[in-house]
Parts: C-alpha cells; structure tokens; sequence
C-alpha cells in the first residue's frame, strides 16, 4: 500500500465526498430433492437461515417461536413468530419493519450492524427489513465525531437521525432507513405498534422507563389476563459506560422489563446549591454553578442551549474563570459538556461489542434462528474482556409488567403532598404524578386551570380526601400508557 501526502489524506475535493455503494455477492440458487435451497457465494446471514441448526429457537431457554429453514418458496419469519407482531408484503415475502432509538454513540452501530447483517439476503439489492427506523432528538456536535461513524464535520449542527439514515441508505443500498427528528414522547401509540421489534441506544434512564411503559402498555390480554402473543414487540435495550455495557432482551409482561431494574440505577446525582454557591470544592461544582446561577443572570430571558457550541463555551469559560479563583483544578471543555449535558463516558469500542450482541438478539427473535438470550448480558472491558449472562427476574410489584395496584400506608394526617413526594422519592421515582379519586379529581399536574383549582388539596390531608377502602388513580410522564392504582391503608 503506498504512501499517502498529509495533502492528499486532507483533501477536500468532490471526488472523496462521494459515498461509494457497496457491492454485496447475488444469491444463487441450487435444486435439490427437497426442492429449491438458496446459497450465496460467500457466508452472510442467508448462511444461518437457510441451514437447519441444533440450537434453533426453540432448543434454549427462552423460546418464543420454531425455527424452520429458508427455501426458495419460504422466506425468514413465514412460519409466524409466537411473540411478535409480524407484516407480510404482496410477494409472501415476510418482511420486518424494525425501529432504532437513539442515533449516537451505540445508535450509529446498531444502523450499521443491521444494514450488514441484512445485505443480500433476498436479492442483491434486497433485506430482510422492509423498514428501519431511527429517531433522535439532538443535533450533531463536534465531540461527536471521534465515535460516531456517520457523521462527518460538514454535519455538525445538523439532525442526527436524519444524517444516520441518509449515510446508511447511501452506503447500504439495500436499506430502507427513514429518520425521525424530534421527542420518543411525541410520537402516539399506533407509531410504536407497528414495529416488530424495538432496539434502544438511549442514553438516559427517564427515556427508557418511557419507551419500556409504552411497549408494555401495547400488549393486550385476555380473558384469562394472559397476554396476546400478536400484541407483544420484543425491546433489545442496550447501554455502555465506559468500558462496561449490557444488551437485554425484554418481552413485555413475559420477561421482567426495564422498570423492574429500577433499583439498579441510583438516582441522578444533585449538587447541593449551598455548595455550588458558597464553598466549591470540586470541579463540578464550578461547571453547575456557571450554569444554574451565573447562565440565568447573564441572561434571564434565554434558555441554555445544551447542544449549543457558543453557550457550552460560555459556561467552560465561566467555571474555569471560578475554578481557578478557588484553586479548583480540572475544569475542561469535554468535563463542562459532561456536566451540563449529564454525558455518560463512551468508548468507540464497547459500543461496537453491545450493539452487535444487540443486533444479534433482534435477528434472532424475528427469524428464530438461534437461541434467545435470556434475559441479561453484561460485558465489562476495564481490565480484559469479560461477559456473563443471567436472567433478570421480574419484580413482584413492578408498576408496568407485573402489578399496577400499589400498596401504601399512610397515617390520617399525612397531606397529600407528602404523598405525592413519596411517589416522586420513594421507590416509584415518578417524575409529576397527577391523583384521581373515585367521585373525586385529587390534584392534576396539567393544564394549568386544573392544577390552580386542584392545587388547594395538597395541604389537606388524604383521610379527608378519600373514603377509607378508596383506590387513586395514578398517572405519570414517565409512565405512558399506564395507571397505577394506589390501594391506601391508614394507620
């Protein structure tokens, strides 16, 4: 390989803009006795599909459909999946509409691993997915682009979905990638319903208890309260930390879900304000108060912008100015967006090794084509590379899989505001309950004209509020599509 200039590996002209396609083997086909087998000339997934295996889905611990190999008359999936919701094209070609939430660090290799699993299975410009895809709230970042693969610098500032899913349908002509630029929260019910499996790269707790409660709330029962198998969509969470990450494989109310593991991730960590504000001691602690104190004086009718490379140098300006006023070391520019942003640690590679075990988990519940993992897989790479896998059980009184009547204790004069601080505090974590009695609105967070009316009944107490025996509906943001029942007993 012969040596390139420092000119020519920086030039920036037309010709190394352009995103080559990728040329993948077309597929042949052989008879046989038992009829048409389709090969390819070189190993891909088609290789899996369409050979029988003795750890076929049905063979391990989770088993959610049977396993029967490709031919040329049958197609990945036909044979009907026991958990999943599954579309079928015009040509009995069935067909995955498949749905990636969060288009950063972990998002990029997921489009990737799926457009490369997927090449050339049905045709050499043809996948197994009729549909990916991707949506994302945020913006690119210069800090982006030593990780994140798809984005290049002319694409700072732009959406992340939407440059996800034009670099993959450009490289990967056999994709269908289509982007969604804004809130997981504004999207309806019906949007989520129509996948067939989810796979989450999202990179903060509060989103994942959103999408795993609006999953969960899909599915149907009946009569006998069991769930209905065709309403069920398999969500593969994953998420890295450094150089430790997990992929998961949830079933809604079959496996235990993301909220049953609640416990497993502390609370979001606050700065006391006295600290911020009076004896600083650590360089986080310059960062909050340039951001909570000083942003909003300097400029009382502005928000800050988060993703704004102008705001986030003014506030790594304005912390080091504090930092160095208090000889406080280690305020840098990667620290204040850390800080400000909540930024977990990435590493390109961990990212790498999670996403493909993800991908890998949604491949397989949608073909059946091996083993399901069940249900938990962690890897830690700090110190060599390690990994384990167990099974997560559910909890017993999960608000969203297993249980939604909740069981609390109050004396008769606790307010219910202090109810309502315990279910912010307590072990539900709820963000902004809203209360129902039976014959009675309790307090309600929103619009604004009910919380003013409602808002006299925080300081009452709850014995006056509701008959002893007496549920309240509760409902909650971070909770969509699910209502707890408060059954209270008082002491």
């Amino acid at each position: 390989m012969s040596k390139r200039s420092l000119e020519e590996m920086s030039s920036n002209d037309e010709e190394s803009k352009v995103v080559e396609p990728m040329d993948i083997d077309p597929p042949t086909n052989n008879n046989s006795s038992c009829g048409k087998t389709i090969t390819m000339k070189r190993g891909s997934l088609l290789t899996l599909l369409s050979r029988a295996s003795p750890y076929a889905n049905e063979t391990g611990a989770l088993p959610i459909g049977e396993f029967e190999p490709m031919t040329a008359n049958k197609k990945p999936g036909s044979s009907g999946s026991t958990t999943t919701n599954t579309t079928t094209n015009n040509n009995n070609d069935t067909k995955f509409k498949v749905l990636v939430v969060g288009a950063g660090g972990l998002g990029c290799e997921l489009l990737k691993d799926l457009a490369m699993s997927s090449c050339g299975v049905n045709g050499s410009n043809n996948s197994i997915f009729s549909e990916v895809h991707v949506i994302d709230l945020d913006t690119i970042d210069v800090t982006n682009l030593n990780r994140q693969f798809l984005f290049r610098q002319k694409d700072v500032g732009d959406s992340k979905a939407k440059v996800a899913a034009r670099f993959i349908n450009e490289r990967c002509p056999w994709m269908n990638v289509i982007a969604h630029h804004g809130k997981i929260q504004d999207k309806d019910a019906s949007f989520y319903a129509s996948f067939n499996v989810v796979l989450s790269g999202l990179d903060n707790v509060e989103a994942r208890r959103w999408l795993n409660a609006t999953i969960c709330g899909l599915v149907q029962l009946d009569e006998d309260g069991d769930p209905d198998p065709s309403t069920i969509i398999p969500i593969v969470d994953g998420g890295t930390e450094g150089f430790s990450g997990q992929a998961r494989v949830i079933l809604p109310r079959i496996t235990s879900c993301f909220e049953c593991s609640l416990d497993a991730f502390p609370p979001q960590r606050n700065f006391p304000l006295c600290t911020i504000a009076e004896t600083p001691r650590r360089p986080e602690h310059c960062i909050a108060y340039a951001s909570i104190l000083e942003w909003p004086r300097e400029f009382p009718d502005v928000k800050l912008d988060k993703d704004s490379p102008d705001d986030m140098k003014w506030v790594y300006d304005r912390a080091l100015a504090r930092a160095t006023k208090y000889h406080i070391p280690g305020v840098t520019y990667m620290l204040t967006m850390g800080v400000v942003k909540n930024i977990i640690p990435a590493v390109a590679s961990t990212n790498a090794i999670v996403s493909a075990a993800c991908v890998s988990e949604a491949i397989k519940l949608l073909t059946f084509c091996s083993q399901t993992l069940n249900t938990y897989m962690m890897y830690m790479g700090s110190e060599g590379v390690y990994g384990h896998t167990f099974v997560y059980e559910r909890k017993d009184h999960c608000p969203v899989c297993t249980a939604t009547v909740q069981h609390v204790t109050l004396t008769k004069t606790q307010t219910l505001n202090e109810l309502i601080l315990t279910l912010q505090k307590g072990e539900l974590r709820l963000k902004a309950p809203s209360l129902t009695g039976t014959s009675s609105t309790l307090y309600m967070q929103k619009p604004p004209a009910l919380e003013r009316a409602t808002r006299v009944n925080l300081d009452k107490a709850v014995s006056e509020l509701i008959r002893p025996g007496e549920e309240i509906t509760v409902t909650d943001p971070v909770l969509e599509n699910i209502n707890l029942s408060l059954a209270v007993a008082f002491e």
